[in-house]
């Protein structure tokens, strides 16, 4: 759930109230943020605490103590004397012991990784940023870009507001946010995206019985939410039960898209895959895919009317010389459809009703260009408003829009906001890859709204665990691919 920066502090008020001490919430919280820095970083490096004068920079100073004894070298930048500190942080602060304070931004060579902890201000905070805080938060801003160094914000990055995502003059800009015990709504808004960056979310148990039963009714997609969507197998479990897919991708001079669909369903589960391509794409498509891809020709796409499949992807570089045919499939078909690339470019063309008269529900997963042509009059629309005005127009149907925080809908259903990927990402054919891994798992029986997001949250991780050990720039749709299993295996 989402909540708001009064909410969350009425869950700790409520918390408090039936004996909670805040010490326990400093050091669950700290002790979480630590967790996030070490799942994305594998091998201890520098970290830097930013550190103002409430309880945030307690959580920092908690985060740090549990780093250092993993191996992490640790700095500190103030914006005031340890005495202004409030008394919780001020004892952690007291307490560890091998940190080094500085007086001046660091210029000195430093271990890599180098990760910034942003602990200057919480949600309690509003309005600009105070002079010294300022002058820290432009620093942090500054050594990302001169030392590549990471950032790291806990629960909202300093300057930004935590209800309506709008950055304040000099906000810190994040590349990992940890969010803690529940999302603050401002986070997912489009203005936040560039400060917030990564989400992450820190789980504080105490707070969770005190959750407002009119939290927004959205959520980020997390392992602990996506983990109970997944079927599990039984030993006796065939290959027809792990879902017969079928990809519609593929046309002359794009042969690429119809062989990332493909590779991407089977990494991601499906038991039978078959490609349908026109004859004159048949020769070079049956050589490219997989061997255990099946390729198969057919004269008239709504010959696939007639063949039994569990779940169709559809669109990837498919073309538009017929696109009657495959938008008369979508139409007809009883079989749930992803309909992606040129399969959205020419529904866009189509007269409004074409979608409700969908014998299916289908999910449709447009990036901003294909969805500024589904909803043309919608260009001053955020995200989030986008999602939900085409949803509630095409009743039945979900929609996944692609994004730095893709978001999902359904209409009467929690919209789900994605946390995994970087922009790496940002390449032709990821698009494909999706299609391929979402077709997969409606395939497998999972409801389309959370095989949207299981799908996101997969490719996004997989990208993450190729950048362990790649630059992320260097990112392709087939490393994505590569790394399903690995990411399948965190859920």
């Amino acid at each position: 759930m989402l909540v708001t920066c009064r909410q969350m502090q009425e869950m700790e008020e409520g918390a408090f109230a039936q004996g909670v001490q805040a010490s326990d919430l400093m050091e669950v919280a700290g002790i979480g943020i630590a967790q996030v820095i070490r799942h994305f970083f594998l091998t201890p490096g520098t970290l830097i605490l930013y550190l103002g004068s409430g309880n945030n920079a307690g959580d920092a100073l908690v985060a740090g103590r549990e780093l250092q004894k993993q191996g992490w070298t640790l700095l500190a930048r103030l914006s005031g004397e340890p005495g202004n500190m409030k008394a919780l942080p001020l004892k952690h602060w007291n307490e560890l012991k091998g940190m080094e304070r500085l007086h001046h931004p660091p210029l000195l060579n430093l271990q890599a990784p180098v990760v910034l902890l942003d602990g200057l201000l919480g949600i309690g905070s509003q309005g600009p940023l105070r002079p010294s805080l300022s002058a820290l938060a432009q620093e942090m801003n500054q050594l990302r870009i001169s030392h590549r160094a990471v950032t790291v914000a806990m629960d909202i990055p300093s300057g930004l507001d935590g209800d309506t995502g709008q950055p304040h003059p000099d906000c810190v800009v994040a590349d990992i946010t940890a969010t803690v015990a529940a999302c603050k709504k401002g986070l997912v808004a489009d203005a936040a995206t560039h400060h917030v960056g990564r989400l992450a979310l820190v789980p504080l148990p105490q707070l969770a019985p005190f959750m407002p039963k009119e939290a927004i009714q959205e959520n980020l997609l997390t392992p602990e939410f996506l983990r109970p969507h997944l079927p599990r197998r039984n030993f006796d479990f065939h290959k027809g039960q792990a879902g017969r897919v079928g990809i519609l991708a593929g046309s002359r001079g794009y042969y690429g898209a119809a062989e990332l669909a493909c590779r991407a369903a089977l990494r991601a589960g499906a038991g039978l895959v078959t490609l349908i391509v026109k004859e004159d794409a048949y020769d070079i498509l049956a050589c490219r895919v997989p061997p255990e891809v099946m390729v198969k020709s057919v004269q008239d796409y709504r010959e696939v009317l007639n063949m039994r499949f569990d779940a169709i992807g559809i669109g990837p570089g498919l073309g538009f010389t017929d696109e009657a045919e495959y938008i008369e499939m979508i139409r007809q078909t009883s079989v749930r459809c992803v309909v992606d690339a040129d399969a959205l470019t020419a529904l866009a063309r189509q007269e409004h009703e074409t979608l409700d008269d969908c014998v299916a529900s289908h999910l449709f997963t447009p990036h901003p260009g294909e969805m500024a042509r589904l909803l043309p009059n919608c260009a001053n629309f955020t995200r989030r408003e986008q999602a939900a005005s085409w949803t509630t127009d095409h009743l039945g149907h979900t929609l996944l829009l692609k994004g730095a925080r893709t978001v999902i809908a359904t209409h009467g259903l929690d919209t789900l906001y994605n946390t995994t990927g970087h922009p790496g990402m940002a390449i032709g054919g990821m698009g494909d890859v999706l299609t391929g891994v979402s077709a997969a798992l409606i395939g497998q029986g999972i409801r389309t709204h959370f095989a949207a997001g299981l799908a996101a949250w997969l490719c996004g991780r997989a990208a993450e665990i190729h950048a362990r050990a790649q630059a992320a720039e260097s990112t392709l749709p087939t490393d994505v691919i590569r790394h399903l299993g690995q990411a399948w295996a965190e859920l």
